[in-house]
C-alpha cells in the first residue's frame, strides 16, 4: 500500500511540474527567488538519487552514465534559470524508471501461495501420529484421500481414483489412477484412496522444480537496455570532452577570449540536457502501454514492451489458451438402427449422477440437441473404466458405457466400431463406447473446444513474420489434431514444465527471441524463461499471471499480434525523437563550435523538441483505434 502511495505521489509531482512549465511558456512564471526554492525541492524530492548516482559516476569518473546527463540537465538549467524545465526532466525520468520495476516485486506472490497450501504433514502408512513433510524419506507409502492434495511425486500402489494434475500438466481432464501408475504432487485427489510410495523428497518433486526453474530464469533475466542508455555511452563523454576542448583550445592556444568561450562550452552543455531524449521513452513507453490497457492487456513496464518487437517466435499452450480447456461431444455415431436421440438420451440418463468431466459434456451435448435423458437404475461404476445401467425408458435390458476394453471384456465389438474408435483416437479425441444389449450401439467423440479467434491469431501472428509453435502436456496426436485446425506446423506434445522452459531455450537458440503464452502452475518456468512471458489472465492461475510479462485479461489471443505491432511502433516512435533531438543538438554543438551559438535560441529548440517529442509519443495512445497499421 505505501509503495503504492508513492507511485501515485510521484504521477500528482508529473501533473504539477508540466502544468508550472507550460506555464512558465506562456511567461506567468514565479517571482524570485521563489521559483528556485520550489522547483529545487521538487528536484530534490524526487530525484534525489538520481543526483546522487550521477555525483558518484562524476567522481570515479563514469561518464557513459545516463545519471551523468541528469546532473549536466539540472545544473544546466538552474544556471541558465530554467527551473521548471529542470524539474519536468527529472521528474518525467523518474516516472520512467518506475515504470519499469512495475509488477517485479509481485511476481513470487502466486508461486508462495501454492507452496504455502501444501500439506505440511503427511499420512504414512504404518505411523501412529502424521509425519512432517520434509521428514517423509524417499519409499516411504503415504495415504492420500478423496479431496486431499498428493504431497509427493510417486506411484501407486493401492487404489483407484481419479487426479486432477492440471498445476503440473496443464491437462484438463483428470486422470485415471491404479496401481503402477505415476503421481505428482501438488495434484488433486479427486476420488477414491490412494496408498503412494514416495520416489522423491520435497525438496525434489516436479512442483519443487517448477519454483525454482521460474525464480532462476526471473533471476537470471538481464533487464532490456533502453536505446537512450546504449547511446549514453558515446554520447555524454563526447559532449564533455567537446565542451571542455571549446574552452581550452580558443582560450590557451588560440589566446581568444575566455568569457565569450566559456559561454559557448556552456551552450554545448545546455543543448546536450537530455531533456527529449530521456523524456521520450517513458512517455511513449506509457501511452503505448495505456493502450494495450484499453484493450484488455496488462504490460508490466518498458522492457516487456520494448522485448515484443524483437520476437521472432509465438510458444502456446493448448489448453486453454488455444482451446477452452472444456470437453465437448462433438462426434456422435451410431450403428445398425440405433438412432442419434437414442444413444444421447440413453447415455446421457446413465451419466447424469457423474462429475467426470467426460460424462457432463455427454449430458451437455444431449440437452443441447434437445434431447430429455433417460430415467436408468441399477448403475454400477467401474472405477477407471465404464459404468453399467439400465434405461426405464427404452427396451434395453442394460447399457454399458465407457472405455473400448471395459466393453470389449463382455461383448462384442463389431469392425465398425473399432474402427471409429481408432479414427477418433488418431484425431486427439476421447472415445465413449455405448452398447446396448450385446454390440456397440455407438461411440462418441470428446474433444477440447477451440476458442473461435485463435485461428485468426495465428494467421495473424504470420502475417507480421512470427512463428506460432504449440508447447502441450497433452499426447502429440490430440496437439497436431488442434494444430492442424489453427493452422500451427510445428507442434511439441507431451511436455513437462521443465520440457517446455527447455524448448522455449531451443527455440530461442535456432530461430529468435521468443514468447510463451500459456495459464498454468505447469505454464510460470516456460512463462519466465520466454522472453515475454504472456498469461491468459482472465482464466489463467495467479502463478501464471503474476510470472509473466503481459496477462491477457479477455483472454482474446488476437491481441497478441496487435501487441507486437504496437511495440514496433513504440519503437519506431522513440527512434525517431531521438534521432530528431539528436540532429538539434548535433546543429547547435556545430554552431558553438564556430562561435556562433546563442543560449537563447538553444533553450527555445530545446523546450520545443522536448514538448514535439512529448506530443508524438501521447499519440501512441490513440494507436490502432481506427485501422490495423503496421510499423
Amino acid at each position: 500500500m505505501m509503495k503504492d502511495k508513492k507511485f501515485l505521489l510521484l504521477l500528482a509531482a508529473v501533473v504539477v511540474v508540466i502544468t508550472l512549465e507550460v506555464l512558465s511558456l506562456m511567461g506567468i512564471e514565479l517571482p524570485m527567488p521563489w521559483a528556485p526554492v520550489l522547483f529545487g525541492g521538487f528536484v530534490l524530492a524526487v530525484g534525489w538519487k538520481v543526483l546522487w548516482k550521477g555525483l558518484k559516476a562524476l567522481v570515479v569518473l563514469r561518464f557513459s552514465s545516463i545519471n551523468l546527463l541528469m546532473v549536466i540537465a539540472v545544473v544546466g538549467a538552474f544556471y541558465l534559470g530554467e527551473y521548471p524545465e529542470a524539474a519536468v526532466v527529472i521528474t518525467l525520468y523518474v516516472l520512467g524508471e518506475k515504470l519499469e520495476d512495475i509488477g517485479i516485486e509481485r511476481s513470487k506472490s502466486a508461486l508462495d501461495k501454492l507452496v504455502s497450501s501444501m500439506p505440511k504433514t503427511v499420512l504414512v502408512k504404518g505411523a501412529a501420529q502424521p509425519v512432517p513433510i520434509d521428514q517423509v524419506p524417499v519409499g516411504s507409502v503415504v495415504l492420500v484421500k478423496s479431496g486431499e492434495m498428493i504431497p509427493l511425486d510417486g506411484v501407486v500402489v493401492e487404489g483407484q481414483s481419479t487426479v486432477d494434475e492440471a498445476t503440473i500438466t496443464g491437462e484438463p481432464l483428470p486422470k485415471d489412477k491404479r496401481a503402477n501408475d505415476k503421481v505428482f504432487g501438488g495434484t488433486l485427489n479427486k476420488q477414491g484412496v490412494l496408498e503412494v510410495r514416495t520416489t522423491h523428497t520435497n525438496s525434489d518433486t516436479t512442483l519443487s522444480r517448477i519454483v525454482q526453474l521460474t525464480f532462476q530464469a526471473q533471476t537470471n533475466r538481464s533487464a532490456t537496455q533502453q536505446f537512450i542508455e546504449r547511446f549514453a555511452r558515446i554520447y555524454t563523454p563526447s559532449v564533455l570532452v567537446v565542451a571542455v576542448g571549446l574552452v581550452v583550445v580558443p582560450v590557451l592556444i588560440m589566446g581568444l577570449p575566455f568569457d565569450h568561450w566559456l559561454k559557448q562550452a556552456i551552450t554545448i552543455l545546455v543543448i546536450a540536457c537530455p531533456c527529449a531524449l530521456v523524456i521520450s521513452t517513458p512517455v511513449a513507453i506509457y501511452s503505448a502501454i495505456g493502450n494495450a490497457g484499453g484493450r484488455g492487456a496488462v504490460i508490466k513496464g518498458g522492457k516487456y514492451l520494448e522485448a515484443l518487437a524483437s520476437l521472432k517466435v509465438v510458444a502456446l499452450d493448448k489448453t486453454r489458451t488455444i482451446t477452452f480447456g472444456q470437453p465437448i461431444a462433438e462426434d456422435v455415431i451410431t450403428f445398425d438402427d440405433v438412432t442419434e436421440e437414442e444413444l444421447l438420451a440413453c447415455a446421457a440418463g446413465a451419466e447424469a449422477f457423474s462429475e467426470h468431466p467426460l460424462a457432463q459434456a455427454i449430458v451437455d451435448r444431449a440437452k443441447a440437441d434437445g434431447y430429455e435423458p433417460h430415467r436408468v437404475k441399477d448403475i454400477q461404476s467401474t472405477m477407471g473404466k465404464g459404468l453399467q445401467a439400465e434405461c426405464m425408458v427404452c427396451d434395453h435390458e442394460d447399457i454399458l458405457i465407457g472405455k473400448l476394453d471395459f466393453i470389449t471384456e463382455n461383448r462384442k465389438a463389431q469392425p465398425e466400431a473399432v474402427k471409429a474408435v481408432e479414427e477418433l483416437q488418431a484425431q486427439g479425441k476421447t472415445a465413449v463406447v455405448v452398447s446396448f444389449t450385446e454390440q456397440v450401439a455407438g461411440v462418441i467423440g470428446i474433444a477440447d473446444k477451440i476458442k473461435p479467434d485463435s485461428a485468426a491469431a495465428i494467421a495473424a501472428m504470420k502475417a507480421i513474420g512470427v512463428e506460432p509453435v504449440m508447447l502441450t502436456g497433452d499426447n502429440q496426436q490430440a496437439a497436431e489434431h488442434v494444430a492442424a485446425q489453427v493452422g500451427i506446423t510445428k507442434v511439441f506434445g507431451g511436455l513437462l514444465p521443465e520440457d517446455k522452459a527447455t524448448r522455449i531455450t531451443e527455440l530461442q537458440r535456432t530461430i529468435g527471441l521468443a514468447a510463451h503464452v500459456g495459464d498454468g502452475v505447469n505454464d510460470a518456468p516456460a512463462l519466465a524463461t520466454a522472453t515475454v512471458g504472456i498469461a491468459m489472465g482472465a482464466l489463467g492461475s495467479d502463478t501464471a499471471i503474476e510470472t509473466a510479462g503481459v496477462a491477457l485479461m479477455n483472454d482474446d489471443l488476437r491481441l497478441i499480434p496487435y501487441l507486437i505491432q504496437l511495440s514496433r511502433a513504440t519503437l519506431n516512435r522513440i527512434r525517431f525523437n531521438t534521432a530528431l533531438a539528436i540532429l538539434v543538438k548535433i546543429t547547435f554543438l556545430v554552431l558553438a563550435f564556430f562561435g556562433m551559438s546563442n543560449l537563447v535560441l538553444a533553450i527555445a529548440a530545446d523546450v520545443g523538441v522536448t514538448l514535439l517529442v512529448i506530443m508524438t509519443s501521447l499519440q501512441l495512445i490513440r494507436w490502432g483505434s481506427t485501422t490495423a497499421q503496421a510499423s
